[in-house]
């Protein structure tokens, strides 16, 4: 079975134009019949983009595809996003260009997708790009039947042919005599696909393939381990990923095992990401990955989703070593998202644009002489010397053009520096940091990249758990405040009457049906903001989303989550993603959830649907344990050993929010907490967790009982006995 990897923008398929039977349409034809886009009334930035394109772009729905029914044409998909460079190649190249636009428009219905609206047609036509070519990448491109059967597919198409790949010139006069001539052929063809399709996405699971294992979870170790990069950290070759959930599972093992291995590559991936040129050393935030195996070069667009979970991977690492460098990166990150990232109404705008003025980072480089004029000689000298800036540019790649650019990063530490120029390191990072200051304040005048501002409900679930744990491990009440503001936001304006959740939110307007991601990524995010403020509202409304989420996502005859609501809009097929990419799938932060709500409600039945998960997947699971990584962390929670700490306590006693802290301070990742208040607000967590009925405070003082794997130690007052339990 082929599996989605880390998308490689521009990926390598095999279609070359030896379709030597194909007739060519006359590319001077009159686009004809063309008229005015229907994007211009939608409300995704990406559909927008394309409004005034002379390709007549249908959004997806009926009337594009009862079009093409009546007019017996194929249907030509784009699928994108607003801030993917080579899109706006594509669109530049082709979707903009007359010639391209007449053939399109005289052959196909053309229907433009933005895949952050619609993830469930994403995931499913992104398989097919899987199936058919062994790799996939957006934009997306896939030629299909009326009923939405794909027949073709690949990525990112050049107007002419060039180096092996085919033109939208030469591709759609083949496309278009094919249907007209070899049309059962491609009818048959679209359904092979389809039924391997079907395959691929999981919905022929193996029974009984067994239970998971420590040996499942060894396995997934020993591939990051085989495949570390010992020089620049990360894992593989070019192009390199976050990942970040890669590195929450290896935490994992090291806490589990005592794997000082696993924390190093943990370690060593982290520092390196901070010091490359994926990060951005004047405005901070990550870029969305790196062209090169040393993190130079990126591809320079800023993802919502990147930052929450870097920001609890280093937030994480923070906890579990104790060394200032990861909760600096963790602040860094939380101050581009809370200034350039959030709205006025407190939630999170989706992602950043790599390219401005039509180059890819050309907002974010530098050439010598413009150091010079804005530093002066000497700090020049010494910035240039730290972030590795030359006159004839640190990096060479054609789609950032022009030369003796510079991208800012790091070689060595701060320290390391300190000595070879003989500066103290307190003098150091004072000289750098007023240098980026004004460096920061002239990038500030350059034009900016576009920022996609729509607010989606999972991407803020992520900001919303990450804002949450930043909140309780720095005892910090602004990023609290956030997270606060943005689950508020997000239940009030993208919660419908029935109890269901809306995708996306723009301009006032709310709109398209949950996904499992939505569900699961809000419901992560709120139960770390119940951990963090103990405000029984937000653990209500976890259970009350993941009450929704059986109801309507649950397999009942295979178990685990379809993608989409079963009174969902009906597509090619139903499907139920569990491969952790970019981001965790959503079944895999739902079988945390499971876990997590099970333990601090005690309810059997939540627990049980985790295992009926664990047993779904667990062939998928079997036959590529790395590619499951999330999947994994919530099996480590489920073996255990696993603790519940009640504090009985009212939260205004110093002596209750020092033992809270005493806990944030340390990494236990299969850990839950709740607070039993002595006051009247004990009804609230009561009457959803009824047995911390049991757990009162103790003549007076504040009580900790630490629960392993369900049982219970006796009570105490101190924070040292309550630690030791812990460990």
């Amino acid at each position: 079975m082929l599996l989605l990897n880390q998308v490689a923008v521009s990926s390598d398929i095999n279609q070359s134009n030896n379709h030597n039977d194909f007739s060519a349409m006359n590319s001077n034809d009159d686009p004809g019949s063309r008229t005015l886009s229907h994007l211009a009334s939608e409300n995704s930035p990406y559909l927008l983009q394309h409004a005034d394109n002379p390709v007549n772009w249908f959004p997806w729905g009926e009337e594009a595809f009862a079009k093409a029914r009546n007019e017996d044409k194929p249907i030509f998909l784009s699928i994108g996003y607003s801030t993917c460079h080579w899109c706006h190649v594509m669109e530049h190249e082709s979707f903009e260009d007359e010639g391209v636009a007449g053939l399109m428009n005289e052959a196909f219905v053309n229907i433009k997708v933005d895949r952050e609206e619609r993830p469930d047609i994403d995931n499913i036509y992104m398989s097919v790009c899987q199936i058919m070519n062994g790799s996939g990448g957006w934009p997306l491109t896939i030629i299909m039947t009326p009923d939405k059967k794909p027949f073709f597919s690949g990525t990112y198409f050049p107007k002419h042919s060039r180096y092996g790949r085919i033109g939208m010139m030469e591709l759609i006069p083949q496309i278009s005599n094919a249907w007209k001539n070899r049309k059962q052929d491609i009818e048959d063809t679209a359904d092979r696909i389809t039924t391997a399709l079907s395959s691929m996405n999981g919905l022929e699971v193996k029974l009984n393939a067994g239970s998971l294992s420590a040996s499942t979870i060894d396995e997934a170790y020993d591939y990051f381990q085989k495949t570390f990069d010992e020089t620049s950290g990360g894992f593989g070759n070019a192009p390199k990923f976050p990942t970040p959930h890669n590195l929450l599972f290896l935490l994992r093992i090291w806490k589990r095992d005592k794997n000082e291995r696993a924390l190093h590559m943990v370690e060593e991936t982290l520092t390196q990401m901070r010091m490359g040129g994926i990060f951005d050393h004047l405005g901070y935030g990550f870029h969305r990955y790196s062209t090169d195996p040393q993190w130079l070069l990126p591809h320079f667009e800023k993802m919502l989703y990147d930052q929450a979970l870097l920001t609890i991977a280093y937030l994480e690492t923070y906890q579990a070593t104790g060394k200032d460098t990861y909760r600096e990166t963790a602040e860094e990150i939380l101050t581009y998202v809370l200034r350039d990232m959030t709205s006025p109404d407190g939630g999170f705008f989706s992602a950043e644009d790599a390219d401005s003025e039509g180059e890819e980072g050309k907002f974010y480089l530098w050439t010598i002489h413009e150091i010079k004029e804005i530093l002066g000689p000497t700090e020049a000298e010494l910035f240039a010397s730290a972030y590795r800036i030359n006159e004839n540019g640190n990096f060479t790649d054609e789609s950032t053009g022009g030369k003796n650019n510079n991208i800012l990063h790091l070689t060595k530490s701060l320290e390391q520096i300190a000595d070879e120029q003989e500066i103290h390191i307190s003098d150091l990072r004072i000289r750098l940091q007023n240098a980026r200051t004004a460096l920061f304040t002239v990038r500030g005048d350059r034009i900016h990249p576009q920022k996609d501002d729509k607010i989606l409900t999972d991407w803020n679930g992520l900001m919303i758990a990450a804002l949450s744990l930043a909140g309780r491990i720095l005892d910090d009440p602004d990023y609290t405040s956030a997270a606060q503001r943005a689950a508020d936001f997000v239940l009030k304006e993208m919660t419908l009457p029935s109890g269901g959740l809306l995708h996306r939110y723009r301009k006032g307007e709310a709109g398209i049906s949950g996904n499992i991601d939505d569900y699961a990524f809000l419901t992560w995010g709120l139960i770390e903001l119940y951990e963090t403020t103990f405000r029984v509202g937000y653990l209500e409304r976890a259970l009350s989303l993941t009450e929704y989420q059986i109801t309507h996502f649950w397999d009942d005859d295979k178990g685990g989550f379809y993608f989409t609501p079963n009174d969902a809009e009906r597509l090619l097929m139903r499907t139920r993603e569990i491969y952790d990419g970019a981001v965790p799938s959503g079944n895999s932060v739902s079988l945390l959830n499971l876990l997590k709500l099970s333990h601090i409600t005690a309810n059997p039945e939540l627990e049980e649907k985790a295992d009926q998960m664990l047993q779904a997947f667990s062939a998928q699971i079997k036959s590529a344990p790395a590619h499951f990584t999330h999947m994994l962390n919530g099996l480590i929670f489920a073996q255990g050993p696993t603790y519940e700490v009640i504090i009985a306590g009212d939260r205004e006693d110093h002596s209750t929010t020092a033992m809270i802290q005493a806990i944030n301070n340390q990494y236990q990742p299969n850990l839950v907490v709740i607070q039993r208040p002595c006051n009247k607000e004990a009804g609230a967590i009561t009457q959803i967790a009824p047995f911390v009925k049991l757990y009162e405070a103790i003549n007076g003082q504040t009580a900790a009982y630490v629960c392993k794997n369900n049982q219970c130690s006796l009570p105490t007052s101190t924070i040292e006995e309550m630690l030791k339990h812990l460990k």
